[in-house]
């Protein structure tokens, strides 16, 4: 059983940070080359939100 609770805590901590990675790193790269300076905050935003999403489908809807 423990090993399984580990394993879905690095799942999560997984989505949560490729989440942020990726589009925060989408933000950085469009705040680059666009000359904005606040879409990195929205890639972030956009970010947290999909890997709460992740989160919620695998774990929480069952």
């Amino acid at each position: 059983m423990a090993r399984q609770d580990d394993s879905a805590f690095w799942t999560i901590m997984a989505y949560l940070i490729s989440g942020l990675g990726f589009w925060g790193g989408a933000g950085a790269l469009a705040d680059h080359f666009l000359g904005y300076h606040f879409l990195i905050f929205v890639g972030l935003a956009v970010g947290l939100t999909a890997g709460l999403s992740l989160i919620w489908l695998r774990f929480i809807r069952e």
